[in-house]
């Protein structure tokens, strides 16, 4: 976004590349370890990443907590110089040591970056344009021989999420699902924070003074512009969802009617069943088509039923995850084994 450091806007992926990138720019050594198979439980999924730095600092997660400590140990007394696989949960001392849930396993490509004598500049520039890839928001796929080789390429929709046949990994990365929430209150508050926690970028739209002026959220991204403004900029590819939370017309409706008519993978307002359809009533009157209408997902979230404001956050953050894990899954109609 414009006027929005891109630090802010860092979620899931994009974090570790950002630190992976950082790291490797002031001259460490960096271990990407990334999931490329499980079988039974397990707390992460294909994909996941951790990275490393061979000063013991580390991004990301492959797990509830019980194989970090493993991977740092094992990363910074003795880092592969190639990459490797590395496999948990294979014999019942790894189910006891590590504590894998349910008798799950899990396979890791450990895929040193950079090299012993801090010449960095072919990995840099590979992270670099990686980055740059997910920032465009194109899916973008890696490719990682054990031989050490890397590639990177643009990605089919159609391509699976993670593919290793034991020499090579072909890693495709979809762009982080943002969302932009209208209206600061309560409950753009906790949306924000579960929200945040479960792998969403969120960027707070408030463009009435008074609201913005005393929004004390100081870890949520403030955006004083008009949402209509903001979903046509920012927020309108498949990967965007919009919340109207403001319960004023007047700002709703707006940003509302542009994500309608966007591919915005989730569109949602709060408000009661008579709200709502008034709501739909407005919209269509501003020539909003029917088939638009439809995708309108209003009264916001699950019905748990929730009345405060972060019981309505829970019911909206659990709708969120379960749109996204049906685009992701419409993205990767082959996604690899995964566990289930």
């Amino acid at each position: 976004m414009d006027d929005i450091p891109a630090s802010l806007m860092a979620g899931g992926h994009e974090s570790v590349i950002k630190d992976v990138l950082s790291w490797l720019e002031q001259g460490r050594r960096v271990w990407l370890c990334t999931i490329v198979e499980t079988w039974g439980s397990s707390p992460r999924p294909a994909g996941s990443w951790l990275a490393v730095s061979d000063s013991g600092q580390w991004s990301g997660s492959v797990s509830g907590g019980c194989l970090e400590e493993d991977l740092l140990r094992r990363t910074a007394q003795d880092g592969a110089a190639y990459p490797v696989v590395i496999d948990y949960g294979i014999t019942d001392n790894d189910r006891d040591d590590f504590r894998l849930p349910c008798g799950g396993r899990i396979r890791l490509l450990v895929e040193p970056l950079g090299d012993a004598s801090n010449q960095n500049s072919a990995a840099i520039e590979h992270v670099r344009q990686l980055a740059e890839a997910l920032i465009r928001r194109k899916p973008v796929s890696r490719q990682v021989s054990l031989q050490g080789a890397v590639a990177l390429e643009a990605a089919s929709a159609t391509r699976p999420g993670v593919v290793f046949d034991g020499k090579e990994l072909f890693h495709t990365l979809q762009p982080e699902c943002r969302l932009l929430l209208i209206g600061a209150g309560e409950v753009a508050r906790y949306v924000a924070e579960f929200a945040t926690a479960a792998d969403f970028t969120v960027i707070l739209c408030e463009p009435r003074e008074t609201f913005a002026s005393g929004c004390g959220y100081q870890h949520l991204p403030l955006d004083r512009r008009l949402p209509d403004d903001l979903v046509a900029e920012s927020f309108s590819d498949t990967w965007c969802g919009v919340l109207a939370l403001a319960h004023d017309p007047r700002i709703d409706d707006m940003g509302l009617l542009a994500a309608l008519q966007s591919p915005a993978f989730y569109v949602g307002a709060m408000g009661s069943v008579r709200t709502s359809e008034a709501r739909r009533e407005r919209l269509a009157s501003l020539g909003l088509e029917e088939a638009a209408l439809q995708r309108l997902r209003a009264p916001i979230g699950i019905d748990i039923p929730s009345k405060t404001p972060a019981e309505i956050a829970i019911s909206v953050v659990a709708d969120l995850i379960a749109a996204r894990h049906h685009l992701r899954t419409t993205h990767e109609p082959g996604s690899s084994h995964s566990g289930k």
